[in-house]
């Protein structure tokens, strides 16, 4: 039997849904841990991102300069780094602030309408990038899994075949430059 791949995930500026999909592989997903230790992930309690990764699922757009630093450190660490789903790949619902950029976003959320105290919160909010960017805007990525969200199959399938190094069946899209 082979030795197990490192396998983690995250997810930056996004839904969680595409958690949700791996999650909805259902008893797929032991038969994938037959293959995987989950080293990092929203569904297991690892507080440090940490070395030699084999594969690291990366959900959501970069949003913020702590979003950069983290990627940038998985990105190190991990032989090959996967953007999951749309807001990985395109930025999709997160980068539509990308148009009035940031500074419009938080004055139209937090200061219009009838609030009783109309302000940006000054406490416990990170600070935001001008836009939300796919994340091979910041570093090279070696697969591309789109949907919002990818399908449960279209993650087992994709994971089965980065188990088993099958990549030739997998479509590695050349259009998106780092």
């Amino acid at each position: 039997m082979m030795e197990k791949l490192r396998l983690a995930t995250l997810w930056f500026d996004g839904c969680s849904g595409c958690h949700m999909s791996l999650l909805d592989t259902d008893e797929r997903l032991l038969e994938l841990t037959a293959f995987l230790d989950i080293v990092y992930s929203p569904l297991v309690d690892v507080k440090e991102f940490p070395d030699k990764v084999d594969i690291t699922c990366v959900e959501g757009a970069i949003s913020s300069p702590e979003d950069e630093r983290m990627l940038v450190r998985v990105r190190n660490s991990s032989r090959l780094l996967v953007a999951l789903g749309d807001c990985a790949v395109t930025g999709n619902i997160p980068a539509m602030r990308n148009i009035e950029g940031a500074p419009a976003m938080l004055r139209s959320i937090y200061t219009s309408g009838n609030g009783l105290q109309p302000q940006i919160p000054a406490l416990d909010l990170p600070a935001l990038n001008d836009k939300a960017l796919p994340l091979h805007r910041f570093v090279p990525v070696d697969l591309f899994i789109p949907g919002c969200p990818p399908g449960a199959d279209t993650l087992f399938t994709a994971l089965t075949a980065l188990i088993h190094g099958n990549t030739g069946h997998i479509a590695l899209p050349t259009c998106f430059g780092a």
